[in-house]
């Protein structure tokens, strides 16, 4: 396959960039683009060192898959001329995750919904981890109510977010003034509760997508869904704290059992927090534990849902997609 990666030098694409390599996708060819400010870098891929390239019209032009993990600008301006040269886009931004017409895919949940459109959107890195535990849980009894509170490291903001906090976090132990130009309030040492802009009602627009893109990945328009995202002083890995409802009772040994079944999720059954036991950082999988019943509700159960947020949460979904889609296409 030949492909192209939008955002190579970011931290996500240099994630799938790593993936790309290590799961042995088929790249015949690779062609790498990035901010102006990156033009003229060089990134190593599979022995070799690739040169990172202006975005313009024909620059996807022979590309069978193109991986966008840019902005909303880039994603908005340059989509449809990937599109247009015939290429699989594979889409992190949020251009087109709500689009009806576009499918909003993580494969471990809903590779159903995939249409054969040419654009598959990816996930936020929150609402992906959220909804492989959901669509697990779906599976004892079905959903009613949903209250996730997301506790999100600086690599979800990229690499200047995770900059700042280790230039704060020095800045603080030797007493000197924080200089911040990413956060609205120091990171270090800190607990931000504002991931992205307000609305009207005072929800900020990463609730939000984590809120709208779960109720769609998951077919379920009407679940209630109340979402709080609140940015830590950690580099990776997002955590979350799931407090969910179901429509009838169900026993602690379903719920186990299931879970511990689930593709892509790795069960912590013990209450007791061992070495390592949620040491996410690197993995491919969703870590659920913590679990217990919630009885302020009839039919309640709470966990600790944690991932890598850039690999699992991003670069390895947007991986899965073109498998996915590999998989559609390849001669039987």
């Amino acid at each position: 396959m030949n492909c192209a990666v939008v955002g190579a030098t970011g931290a996500v694409g240099r994630e799938l960039l790593g993936l790309l390599e290590s799961r042995a996708f088929p790249v015949a060819m690779l062609r790498c683009f990035a901010s102006p400010r990156s033009i003229g870098r060089k990134v190593p891929f599979a022995g070799r060192v690739i040169d990172v390239q202006a975005l313009h019209e024909h620059a996807f032009d022979g590309c069978d898959f193109v991986f966008f993990d840019a902005s909303d600008a880039v994603s908005k301006e340059f989509v449809p001329f990937a599109v247009r040269s015939g290429a699989w886009v594979i889409d992190n931004s949020s251009v087109y995750r709500l689009d009806p017409q576009v499918p909003l895919i993580v494969p471990d949940v809903n590779a159903a919904m995939w249409n054969n459109s040419r654009i598959l959107a990816g996930p936020n890195c929150t609402t992906v981890q959220l909804v492989v535990f959901l669509a697990a849980c779906a599976k004892v009894a079905p959903l009613k109510r949903v209250v996730v509170a997301s506790y999100q490291s600086t690599s979800g903001a990229g690499l200047l977010a995770m900059d700042e906090l280790r230039a704060g976090t020095v800045d603080f132990l030797e007493s000197k003034p924080e200089c911040r130009s990413f956060f609205p309030e120091p990171i270090a040492f800190n607990c931000i509760p504002q991931i992205g802009s307000f609305d009207a009602e005072g929800w900020t627009s990463e609730e939000t997508k984590v809120m709208m893109e779960t109720r769609k990945i998951l077919g379920h328009e009407d679940l209630g869904l109340v979402a709080t995202a609140v940015r830590v002083p950690t580099l990776h890995c997002h955590a979350q704290s799931v407090f969910l409802e179901y429509s009838h009772d169900f026993t602690m040994e379903q719920v186990h059992t299931t879970l511990a079944d689930a593709p892509g999720i790795q069960l912590h059954a013990t209450y007791a927090c061992s070495r390592g036991q949620y040491a996410a950082t690197g993995g491919d999988d969703v870590h659920v534990g913590r679990l217990r019943r919630d009885r302020s509700v009839p039919f309640g159960l709470a966990a600790w849902v944690v991932s890598d947020n850039l690999r699992r949460g991003a670069a390895l979904n947007a991986l899965h997609i073109a498998e996915m889609v590999c998989r559609g296409i390849a001669p039987s």
